[in-house]
């Protein structure tokens, strides 16, 4: 990915791998983040399982993303 980045999903690390392969599946791009992996390498444990995770997409496919997600979760 280059350019600005977007968050665009932050929760559970369950459903954000899920939602990363939707999104790759519409030829999106994007970036998963595990905070409490990452704070865990990093010497500290901090967050919680149900905030864990962090979508980021390209700034001018946000929008997109963001859609594809929210009718995910309408029709779950």
């Amino acid at each position: 990915m280059s350019g600005e980045i977007t968050n665009i999903y932050t929760g559970s690390i369950v459903e954000a791998r899920f939602l990363v392969e939707l999104l790759n599946e519409h030829n999106i791009g994007c970036r998963l983040r595990d905070t409490i992996s990452e704070s865990v390498i990093a010497g500290w444990g901090s967050g919680s399982p149900e905030d864990s995770a962090i979508i980021q997409v390209e700034t001018d496919r946000a929008e997109e993303a963001k859609k594809i997600i929210e009718t995910y979760f309408k029709n779950r």
